[in-house]
C-alpha cells in the first residue's frame, strides 16, 4: 500500500453529526493493518484501541445518561445535576478523540507514514476521520435510546448538515468562537422535551486537523491554525418534565 505525505481527503464529509437532528447514518467499523513487508505494520495494541474508542465512549456516556437527574440544569438536591453529566460526558469525548488525533492518526499517518487516512476509509482500507470517529460513538449511543445525544457542529461546516440549527447552537458556536476557553450552557425545548444544552469549544489538537480542514475542497474557510476553535462539540441532556 502507498503512503502519503499529506491527508487523503476526497469528497465533503457528508453525513449528518446529531443524530436527533437528522439520526446520521452508519459507519462501519474495524481498521486494517498494512501488510505491505516494506512498511511498518501497527501494532496489535494500536489496532485494539483503535476499535476500543466507540464501545468505551458508548458505555461511559450511557452510564452516565442513566444517573437520576435533577430537575433542572443548576442542579439542586435530589440528583446530580445534568450539567454535571454534560461536563463529564465531553471530558470522556475530548479524551478519546485527542487520543485518537495525537497518537494513532497524527503519529501513524503524518510522522511515520504507514497508514492512510481517508473520508471512504472502509473502501480505501484506512482510518476513519477523527470527527467520523466521533460521529460513529454518538450514533450507538443514539441506539441506546437514553436521551442524551452530542455532535461535532461548526460555524464553518464542510458539510453544510453539520452547521447550527436551532438557536441555542448558533448563540453557543459563536460564543465559544469568540470565547474560547468557556463553555456555553443554555436550556431548550425540541420536540416536547426539554434539554439541557451544552456547547464546547473544538480546537485544532493537532496538524493533522488543520491540514484536514483547510486542504479540503469544500471548506469554507482555509487558514486555521493548530490551537484555533474549529466548531463546538454540542451535548444535550434531557431534563425532568416535558
Amino acid at each position: 500500500m502507498k503512503t502519503l505525505k499529506t491527508l487523503k481527503i476526497k469528497e465533503g464529509l457528508n453525513k449528518p453529526a446529531f443524530p436527533p437532528l437528522p439520526p446520521g447514518e452508519g459507519g462501519g467499523e474495524g481498521v486494517n493493518s498494512i501488510n505491505d513487508p516494506l512498511t511498518l505494520t501497527l501494532s496489535r495494541r494500536e489496532r485494539e484501541l483503535n476499535r476500543s474508542f466507540l464501545k468505551f465512549t458508548m458505555s461511559i456516556t450511557t452510564a452516565l445518561a442513566l444517573c437520576p437527574l435533577s430537575g433542572r440544569s443548576g442542579g439542586p438536591e435530589g440528583g446530580v445535576s445534568p450539567r454535571l453529566v454534560a461536563d463529564a460526558v465531553h471530558a470522556v469525548i475530548a479524551a478519546d478523540r485527542t487520543v485518537y488525533t495525537q497518537q494513532v492518526i497524527n503519529r501513524l499517518h503524518l510522522e511515520e507514514q504507514v497508514i492512510e487516512v481517508s473520508e471512504h476509509w472502509k473502501d480505501d482500507k484506512a482510518l476513519p476521520l477523527p470527527s467520523q470517529m466521533l460521529r460513529m460513538g454518538s450514533e450507538l449511543v443514539a441506539e441506546q435510546e437514553v436521551g442524551l445525544s452530542y455532535a461535532l457542529l461548526s460555524l464553518w461546516p464542510i458539510n453544510k448538515q453539520n452547521g447550527a440549527k436551532t438557536k441555542a447552537e448558533k448563540e453557543g458556536l459563536q460564543q465559544v468562537a469568540d470565547h474560547p476557553d468557556k463553555n456555553f450552557y443554555t436550556e431548550e425545548t425540541l420536540g416536547g422535551q426539554k434539554y439541557l444544552t451544552a456547547v464546547y469549544p473544538d480546537k485544532a489538537v493537532a496538524e493533522a486537523c488543520v491540514t484536514c480542514h483547510n486542504n479540503h475542497k469544500d471548506t469554507p474557510k482555509k487558514d486555521f491554525k493548530r490551537g484555533d476553535v474549529m466548531g463546538g462539540v454540542v451535548v444535550r441532556i434531557p431534563l425532568g418534565g416535558s
